[in-house]
This record gives C-alpha cells, sequence and structure tokens, in this order.
C-alpha cells in the first residue's frame, strides 16, 4: 500500500469513529470529499482547523464557542433570572433551534448514573448550585431524557436547589404529531400522568 492510500485509509477510519457514520458510510463520505476536493474538501478541512484552534467550552455553562464565555453568556438580555438544565451541548443546540427559551442554559455533561459511576461531583452540578445563588437565578428548568438516570438526576438537583429557587420540568410524554402505537411504555405511562383538562 501506498503512502497516499494508507493517508486515505487512516481519513476513512477516523471518519468511521464520528456518530452515525459506519465503515461503508465513512469510505463514502471520503470519496466524496475527494471528487469534491476544491470546492468541499479544502475548505472543510480549513474550518475544522480552526474549531480545533479556537473552540472551548464555555466557563460558566459548558457550551461550545470561540472566548472564554459563550455568545448566550455573553448576552446581558439573557441574564433573565431563568437557567435551563441539560444533559449535553446537543440538547442546547437542539433548545436553542426551537428558539423559545430566551434565558441560559447550564450543560451537566451527562447524568448521574450508580452503575457507570457517576456522581455529582463527576457532572457540572456544584457549578450550577453556585450559579443559582451567583445569578440570583429565580428558575431553574430542567430538560433532561426521561431515562431513569435522568430523572435521578432530576431529582437529585431538585433535592439540591430547594428553597433557593422554583425548580421545574419539560413537560413529557406524547410528542406533538406522535402516535401511541409508536410510543414505548414509559412515555404512554409519563403522557396519561401528566395529563390535563381541556
Amino acid at each position: 500500500m501506498t503512502n497516499a492510500t494508507q493517508d486515505i485509509e487512516d481519513l476513512i477510519d477516523l471518519m468511521a469513529r464520528l456518530p452515525g457514520l459506519g465503515p461503508r458510510s465513512a469510505r463514502r463520505a471520503v470519496l466524496h470529499l475527494i471528487q469534491k476536493r476544491g470546492r468541499l474538501m479544502q475548505p472543510l478541512a480549513q474550518s475544522m482547523q480552526m474549531v480545533a484552534d479556537n473552540a472551548r467550552e464555555c466557563v460558566r455553562c459548558g457550551n461550545i464557542g470561540t472566548g472564554d464565555l459563550c455568545d448566550i453568556c455573553a448576552d446581558d438580555r439573557r441574564a433573565n433570572g431563568e437557567i435551563c438544565v441539560v444533559e449535553d451541548v446537543s440538547d442546547l443546540w437542539a433548545m436553542e433551534r426551537a428558539g423559545v427559551f430566551k434565558g441560559r442554559y447550564h450543560v451537566l455533561g451527562g447524568t448521574l448514573s450508580a452503575l457507570d459511576g457517576i456522581g455529582p461531583e463527576d457532572l457540572r452540578i456544584p457549578a450550577l448550585v453556585t450559579r443559582v445563588g451567583d445569578e440570583q437565578i429565580r428558575e431553574v428548568i430542567l430538560a433532561l431524557g426521561a431515562t431513569v438516570d435522568g430523572q435521578t438526576t432530576a431529582h437529585y438537583i431538585a433535592d439540591e436547589l430547594s428553597g433557593r429557587c422554583t425548580v421545574s420540568s419539560l413537560a413529557q410524554g406524547v410528542p406533538v404529531g406522535g402516535e401511541l402505537d409508536y410510543l414505548d411504555d414509559g412515555t404512554i405511562t409519563a403522557a396519561l400522568t401528566a395529563r390535563k383538562s381541556l
């Protein structure tokens, strides 16, 4: 195998490590990039290098940005006394895409898990408690998954913040446009428990 061929194979191996890409998908993606080298591959490589050099975790909330504070934390208009707690940055970005929440965020970096040995000190829970006091937060909205670990984490945070601020969580249950036939038992149970009058 020549050095050039090995370089291509190394790129395919690296691409295959990305979420959602297996070896075959990575091979197709690399082939497409090579065929569109000037229009796609070179700008992508430059952009990836810039992100590698400049991206960092926000010291306040854990979001990804290019400065010590992300754009959300640097925006004084977002300091409205509300913090939305999410498990990871992808959840934060999903909330921002919706464009509904106008406060600030706090990224935990995971959920509590006794099986995996992940405790409160392994997450950004102590930093959240500190922020609630320092930023005079009135409400913490827990936007955590409806998994056992997500709910355990939510209950732990609610206990830690008891008496300091209001703690709420996102509604859970049947999503808009969802069909009962496609939902798991836990989602149906949560939807029935959280039912409301019409």
